[in-house]
């Protein structure tokens, strides 16, 4: 019973956080970044196209509601008939109490239905329904009292279940209608399940409202009726909210002379089983690890020692693989990509308030909410184990983000153990003493996020870096050979490519490209490893194999530097290798534009329905054989279309996909599938116009912001069947693959929401045409931040429902049609 109580909760709070904005949208407060569906085509026709499949979509469902609510009456009548014989079912009382308010919410229902339907029927751009929904608000009183009795209700129903088969039969056993056009004329439900339809339903014509009003003009008729009918069912919901939080119960959740500081920075420590941010710091004689205490307001900050360890004690000896390891709660990288948006996002919005007069106030709520989400990310981001030992038998385990940084204290570490160091046991007293001092002598003062920049530091680059590897010289034997690149972004640095292994050299010649996507960035490292395929040599951190560094380094990413034209060549210098490389930057601004080819003979760069009208098929051939190669050989690949592949051996599948040559075939068979995974998606990529094409863009992300599940089921079946037929059966192959490779989730680590956030920016993009309209609101680099969340959900709600054939979509099952 209190978790069906903690659903209705869930539902009135959602929809009341959702109402408040839509409030500010009636009053004529437009949220400047949202897409206006009215730049898809004129203002006014195609607002109230939208409408009008919002309205069916809303009817369909009124309709299987309805049908719920019949299929509840319905044993009602016979159960109140055996109520005054010898034998009842259930007593007059117990009927009454059941079925409380049922038949009233059935007639209300029923009136608005058949009163909605020829208003849609007989669309024009006239048909006003404001009233119709102003009349449902009025009558919502019936709903309070249906909410009211809700929980003895169903308490009443458990009760006579358990104490009468007869009944129990009855209510598992409700036969419910299904739409007119239906195939499956009938289905079965609890009586349970039926009887939290109202609860639900309360909220469903409050969020149709919601978009109604998104979707008609202000100077409209409707527009003033629909606004007073959301006013009436908003306050409504708060009343009924007011009633029902007292009920709720709040869950609240965890000294020598010659010591120098030599170190320090923010680690996350996993401990008793959870992430903990913690403040470590190294000394010349011991390792310290802390964190910032909570202090009164004005108060001087302090830090808490949680542990320290002498160096003499300190080792890297790992476990066996016998010992128990602690369970790492790793979250989905699709959480980790749509904080990084919701970050970029709110970055953007700051930047809005500062030029806005008097918006310092917002500007400091921004702040603290994004500090609040990078230090999140920050928390959660860091996978790569860093084990440490106490002699004595204590262990403790550290996450980093970079094998660069693990190094870094390693290296560090092992230094200072090189000196004849003497175990070292502090007092009580020398212990608070030495944290005290910690505070003084950090060195690093802040967590390493944005939102503690000041504003004057550079933002870092946002966009593409090309970067080409050549090669490594100063090597004193020869070694299996490889390099990888790492970037910061988000105040942790990632690492984005990996050359391949040069074997058995002293003199490595890579000579290999790689594409970075820069979010913020400021630094480059590359790494140098030593590759080591003798088992008995291998180390191991945490059970995981540990190729030997040879060397690492980095560079600053001058902007005036990186962002010409030109490939800028350079070298990193580290522990006698230098290792030469070059790179040029690309913005997100010319990234975002798509470029024809003037080769109209090739499939790069050309329209998809050129291509398949030459090939004579319904999907072109590159998309059909990257897909076979995909599922043949890289479907268990970890990472699979996330993984870069290298930037040389996509150009050289392009080049041969754009000539046809003979031996296509046998060159996919050999070619690294990481490689066939960059040119499948460079493929999309490429197209003049997105697979979801410019024209229906805007559409796309009004129909997937729409609240009501029905209205966006039906807007989003509507626009694939807009789609041209190459464009969609291309995409419908796409999204049956996608699902395949998702299928393997636990061998590959891609989900269907990585997938979606992989590919849903390249399917859909907006136009140069759009781009140019919204510019004089935001730039090039917000609009991405801000659409690419829609453009990720967008995907994936196709990849999240029931598979959908060509011809299904073809066939008219849509209440009514209207043409996009």
């Amino acid at each position: 019973m209190e978790e069906d109580e903690e659903k209705v909760l869930c539902y009135l709070d959602k929809v009341l956080e959702e109402e408040e904005e839509v409030l500010e949208y009636g009053d004529g407060e437009l949220d400047p970044i949202t897409p206006i569906y009215s730049q898809f085509k004129g203002d006014f026709e195609k607002g109230l196209e939208m409408k009008k499949l919002v309205l069916s979509g809303f009817l369909a469902s009124e309709e299987i509601y309805i049908n719920q609510l019949d299929a509840l009456l319905l044993p009602m009548k016979p159960l109140k008939a055996t109520a005054t014989t010898s034998q009842p079912v259930l007593t007059m009382q117990q009927v009454e109490t059941i079925f409380y308010k049922i038949q009233d919410i059935f007639e209300i229902h029923k009136e608005f239905y058949d009163a909605l339907l020829p208003s849609i029927q007989q669309w024009d751009e006239k048909v006003t329904v404001g009233h119709l929904f102003s009349k449902l608000a009025s009558q919502l009183g019936v709903y309070k009292a249906f909410v009211d009795n809700y929980k003895i209700a169903l308490e009443t129903a458990e009760k006579c279940s358990q104490a009468n088969s007869q009944f129990q039969t009855i209510s598992e056993n409700l036969k419910v209608k299904g739409p007119k056009d239906s195939k499956d004329c009938t289905s079965i439900s609890s009586m349970e399940a039926l009887l939290y339809k109202p609860i639900d339903r309360v909220t469903r014509s409050t969020l149709v409202l919601h978009d109604l009003l998104k979707h008609t003009p202000k100077d409209h008729p409707d527009f003033p009726l629909l606004q007073d009918a959301l006013r009436i069912s908003q306050n409504f919901l708060s009343s009924i909210n007011e009633e029902i939080d007292p009920r709720r119960t709040a869950v609240t959740t965890p000294k020598g002379e010659a010591r120098q500081l030599v170190k320090d920075g923010f680690l996350v420590e996993v401990s008793e089983s959870s992430r903990k941010l913690r403040h470590v710091f190294l000394f010349t004689d011991l390792l310290l690890c802390a964190k910032m205490k909570k202090t009164a307001v004005g108060r001087h900050q302090q830090y808490e020692c949680k542990w320290y360890i002498p160096l003499a004690d300190l080792t890297f000896q790992t476990l066996d693989e016998t010992d128990s390891c602690p369970s790492i709660q790793v979250l989905p990288e699709y959480e980790i990509e749509e904080m990084k948006m919701k970050i970029s996002v709110l970055k953007n919005e700051i930047q809005k308030e500062k030029k806005a007069p008097k918006g310092q106030s917002r500007v400091d709520r921004l702040r603290k909410k994004m500090n609040e989400q990078e230090s999140w990310l920050l928390l959660h981001s860091p996978t790569i184990p860093f084990r440490i030992h106490n002699k004595h038998g204590k262990s403790f385990l550290f996450l980093l983000s970079s094998d660069y940084e693990r190094s870094e204290w390693r290296e560090s570490i092992q230094k200072l153990q090189k000196k004849d160091l003497q175990a070292c046991v502090l007092s009580s007293v020398e212990l608070q003493l030495l944290t005290s001092s910690c505070f003084k002598l950090r060195t690093v003062h802040n967590i390493p996020v944005t939102s503690n920049k000041d504003d004057d530091e550079t933002p870092g680059l946002y966009g593409f870096l090309h970067v080409i590897v050549h090669s490594a010289q100063g090597f004193k034997e020869s070694a299996n050979l490889y390099c990888t690149l790492e970037v910061d972004s988000f105040g942790y640095f990632v690492s984005k490519a990996k050359t391949r292994v040069f074997r058995d050299t002293m003199e490595p010649q890579w000579n290999e490209e790689f594409e970075i996507e820069l979010e913020g960035s400021q630094y480059l490292r590359i790494l140098c490893y030593e590759k080591c395929y003798d088992k008995s040599m291998l180390n191991k951190d945490d059970n995981e194999i540990v190729d030997k560094i040879m060397g690492k380094g980095q560079v600053q990413l001058d902007p005036q530097t990186v962002q010409s034209k030109n490939w800028h060549m350079d070298v990193i210098e580290m522990n006698g290798i230098k290792v030469e490389f070059s790179m040029k930057f690309t913005s997100r601004d010319l990234s975002l534009k798509r470029t024809p080819s003037k080769k109209q003979s090739g499939v790069f760069g050309v329209k998809i329905n050129v291509v398949t009208k030459r090939e004579r098929s319904k999907v072109p051939f590159i998309v059909r054989q990257c897909i076979e190669e995909v599922e043949k050989r890289g479907i268990d690949e970890v990472g699979i279309y996330r993984i870069s592949g290298v930037a040389t051996d996509i150009q050289t599948l392009k080049s041969a996909f754009d000539t046809n040559t003979k031996d296509m075939l046998v060159m996919l068979s050999d070619m690294d599938i990481n490689a066939i995974a960059g040119t499948f998606k460079l493929y999309f990529r490429e197209l003049p116009e997105p697979l979801l094409t410019d024209r229906l863009y805007p559409a796309f992300m009004e129909g997937i912001a729409l609240s009501d599940p029905a209205a966006k089921e039906n807007c989003m079946k509507h626009l694939l069947r807009s789609l041209p037929d190459p464009n969609l059966m291309t995409f419908l192959t796409l999204l049956e693959h996608l699902k395949r490779v998702a299928e393997k989730e636990p061998v590959n680590k891609m989900s269907l929401h990585n997938l979606a956030t992989v590919f849903g920016p390249t399917l859909l993009r907006p136009s140069e045409s759009e781009i140019t309209k919204a510019q004089h609101i935001m730039s090039a680099s917000d609009i991405w931040s801000h659409d690419v969340m829609a453009q990720v959900q967008v995907l994936l709600y196709y990849l999240q429902h029931s598979p959908i054939t060509f011809d299904e979509l073809k066939r008219n099952t849509l209440y009514f049609s209207t043409d996009v």
